[in-house]
């Protein structure tokens, strides 16, 4: 049975940019607490682990890859807008996929659901029978 589980591994150390989408480790744990809830509320086997470290970078697992890892050669894009529709898209603040890579807690999350589905994707091919 395919499962997603997610471990955030981090520091107890202050993040330092006010300009990240998290701003505490407490509230990326929160938000990946959140998404796992989710996850189980739809039955799929999931769990989270948080895990403080003493130094490196903080980081996400799931599935034991990270989110950089996952989403490596994946191609995310925006929906296209209707051809009759006259009006674009209308956004303030940062673009959705912008990323500071170097903060594990400014991942959009798009790009978080996206390295979900794909590790969930993942694990459930080798559960899936072939027809023939």
């Amino acid at each position: 049975m395919a499962k997603i589980d997610i471990e955030y591994m981090h520091t107890t150390a202050p993040l330092g940019d006010p300009s990240i989408r998290r701003r505490t480790t407490a509230a990326m744990a929160s938000y990946i607490n959140d998404l796992v809830c989710e996850m189980q509320m739809e039955d799929i086997s999931s769990k989270f682990i948080e895990t403080i470290v003493e130094e490196g970078p903080n980081t996400v697992l799931i599935n034991g890859k990270t989110i950089p890892e996952i989403i490596e050669g994946l191609q995310i894009k925006y929906l296209e807008a209707d051809e009759d529709s006259s009006s674009g898209m209308v956004t303030f603040g940062r673009p959705i996929l912008d990323w500071k890579k170097e903060f594990v807690e400014d991942v959009p999350d798009t790009i978080m659901k996206n390295a979900i589905a794909k590790a969930y994707a993942d694990s459930n091919k080798n559960d899936i029978p072939l027809m023939n």
